[in-house]
């Protein structure tokens, strides 16, 4: 991606709105802002002003905004064309910048421009998709947390403490015959003991962070005319499935987003699992096997005035092994049953009424247990992270575990330099201070274009 001409891009989503917003940037827009608004905008502050086409024509009339460099998004000068938001008035007002010698920006270029020229490290960087990209409130505060700062921050302390360490470390090689005494008066073993704990911390807030964005795919499988749709509908808070005593109703997969204490949970309702002669519902129990084979948790129904029947295990038998699978024995308001939890050989076992809504709460509480979700008060100490941060912190954390054994034994000082230069390598990637083009290229890539 180039990074010293001029881009341009339909800063807005597609479609029709109040307002649609081109963005452009790069450096010496002065004479752009002349050929298209006729004049340099005072820097930022609004300014009512035409959009002119190359004949002198006006395409629209919106406000203009400036924002000189250093002091914009992407670190050079700004320009932003607030207009009518019409899919035509954009495209010719896009045009326009185009013609006057801007090129399209491609996705996340302005992101990437921001991270270039100092704006932004590389995870506050990956943060604003996160914010855009928020399926929950809760994942929305998370996201804003990381893009203020607030990861890098921790990040940076964990890499500073390292670089400390290492700058001992490595000047103790210079005399060998005070090694010990020197590990010993400077407590390494402690400080890194308080580091290894700090970063643990820190992945298991991360690993909350990565739920909040990831979310957790749970699929709903059984025997036709268990209740999936039923169950499908009251976590959902409406009717999002056809519901009917007829067998073999649900044909397809359904999805439908549930958000649990700010958790998101990607509920699929299948087609249920039976041998068939109905080509259609052949197709359907196909998908659901798709499905299955992606879901990170499965909730299996069962009609508890039938009890755990054969054909009930043969579909347990049918998922994967790895699958976490709870057990859902609903219907209880046909037995006059109450709603309770229980675990078993076979794993949780949950006795509800998808009909009434009774022990839908006790669910609920064990899909977020079982997704691993830790509540915190407004996603405090969470932050938004990545699988690459997850791999990140792990692999430091083993680096760590590795120079904590050596100086241990107070020997071979060149190799506990050597774990903590690479646990900080590892840690420093993920603000970008570290990192290969390819990498920028692949997180980039993902942006939505005018981002």
């Amino acid at each position: 991606m180039g990074s010293t001409d001029l881009i341009a891009a339909i800063a807005t989503p597609p479609g029709r709105g109040g307002i649609g917003v081109v963005r452009v940037s790069g450096k010496n827009l002065s004479s752009l802002a002349v050929r298209l608004i006729g004049h340099i905008p005072k820097p930022r502050h609004a300014s009512l002003s035409r959009f002119l086409d190359e004949d002198g024509s006006v395409i629209d009339q919106g406000i203009a905004l400036y924002f000189p460099a250093p002091h914009s998004y992407t670190g050079e000068d700004v320009l932003e064309l607030q207009g009518h938001g019409g899919p035509a008035v954009m495209n010719l007002l896009l045009s326009r910048c185009l013609s006057a010698g801007a090129r399209l920006a491609q996705p996340g270029e302005f992101t990437l421009r921001a991270f270039l020229n100092g704006k932004l490290d590389l995870a506050q960087a990956e943060s604003v998709a996160d914010v855009i990209d928020a399926s929950t409130s809760e994942a929305a505060r998370c996201a804003m947390r990381s893009l203020q700062g607030e990861f890098s921050t921790v990040i940076h302390s964990l890499v500073q403490a390292l670089t400390d360490l290492r700058m001992l470390v490595e000047a103790t090689l210079d005399f060998p015959e005070e090694e010990t005494t020197v590990l010993k008066q400077a407590n390494v073993c402690g400080r890194l003991e308080a580091m290894q704990s700090r970063l643990e911390d820190v992945l298991t807030s991360a690993k909350q962070g990565s739920l909040l964005r990831e979310g957790v795919s749970v699929v709903l499988v059984g025997q036709p005319n268990v209740g999936k749709s039923s169950l499908m509908n009251q976590l959902a808070g409406e009717e999002t499935a056809i519901v009917t005593e007829i067998p073999g109703t649900t044909r397809d997969a359904i999805r439908e987003m549930v958000e649990i204490e700010g958790v998101p949970f990607y509920l699929t309702d299948t087609a249920g699992l039976r041998e068939t002669d109905d080509p259609v519902e052949k197709i359907g129990i196909a998908r659901a096997r798709s499905v299955i084979e992606k879901a990170d948790l499965a909730l299996l129904l069962i009609d508890c005035r039938l009890g755990t029947v054969s054909d009930d295990r043969a579909i347990v038998d049918s998922l994967p092994a790895e699958l976490p699978v709870i057990h859902v024995y609903n219907k209880i308001d046909l037995l006059d049953g109450i709603p309770q939890i229980s675990d078993g050989e076979d794993g949780s076992l949950i006795y509800l009424s998808a009909k009434t809504g009774a022990g839908i709460d006790l669910l609920r509480r064990k899909l977020l247990e079982m997704a691993g979700w830790q509540p915190h008060s407004e996603a405090e100490g969470i932050f938004m992270a990545r699988h690459r941060h997850m791999e990140a912190l792990t692999e430091a954390g083993e680096y760590l575990r590795n120079a904590t054994e050596l100086a241990r034994q107070e020997t071979q000082l060149d190799l506990l330099a050597e774990e903590l230069r690479a646990a900080q390598r590892r840690l420093s990637s993920i603000t970008g201070e570290f990192s290969a083009d390819d990498l920028l290229g692949q997180i980039f890539s993902r942006f939505c274009i005018g981002k």
